[in-house]
């Protein structure tokens, strides 16, 4: 059994790197045009794909990365293009069809925004300091406080009204835009630096 300190801190951790509370105004903006029932089903799907993705990268993280050659680094790039692309749907206005925009908005949510670089690195250093159980436990209490959140979100899309909806989508396209910009360039920067590091040092080892 896990220390209750350790879970606790794991918990407060992961919690706080899944950030709902930035999650919950990119959910409203992208399942603004779908019925109660597919937002539901959006925050469903989110979740799962988060939760799934979270236990496997907390069992397996370095060995699934090692297997296909990537880095963490250039999964925050391939994160911070995806998310590019969603903010510029976003601020023009593009109109996905019906099934690619119910898609999107699940996909999205769930990574790279829950479960992205940030997520996946954490997992694997505390699973290295606090063990697979005490990881995998404190990502579910958090990700269930997470779709607690979101789901009270449908609420929140349905009093603020459709026009207030529409204004806040731009201001949260543009946010998403310097979210993908800052991935995109931190990922670039850590994958030159550990490449000069790796050049330099392997060497001298």
């Amino acid at each position: 059994m896990p220390g209750f300190d350790e879970l606790i801190y794991a918990t407060t951790l992961l919690f706080f790197i899944f950030d709902p509370f930035a999650t919950v105004p990119m959910f409203i903006t992208l399942t603004k045009d779908q019925s109660e029932k597919e937002q539901m089903a959006s925050a469903n799907k989110a979740i799962i794909v988060a939760s799934a993705l979270f236990v496997v990268f907390a069992l397996i993280g370095p060995q699934l990365l090692a297997l296909f050659s990537i880095t963490v680094d250039a999964f925050r790039i391939a994160g911070g293009i995806v998310l590019l692309l969603m903010a510029m749907e976003i601020i023009f206005s593009l109109k996905l069809s019906k099934k690619e925009e119910t898609s999107v908005a699940w996909v999205i949510i769930a990574t790279p925004m829950l479960t992205g670089p940030g997520v996946i690195t954490t997992a694997i250093l505390l699973v290295q300091l606090y063990g697979h159980f005490t990881v995998i436990i404190a990502g579910v209490i958090s990700l269930s406080i997470t779709w607690g959140i979101m789901r009270n979100s449908l609420l929140i899309s349905q009093r603020i009204g459709n026009n207030a909806i529409e204004v806040f989508s731009k201001i949260i396209g543009m946010l998403l835009a310097a979210i993908a910009v800052e991935f995109i360039m931190r990922g670039a920067v850590d994958y030159v630096l550990n490449s000069i590091n790796a050049a330099f040092l392997l060497p001298l080892l």
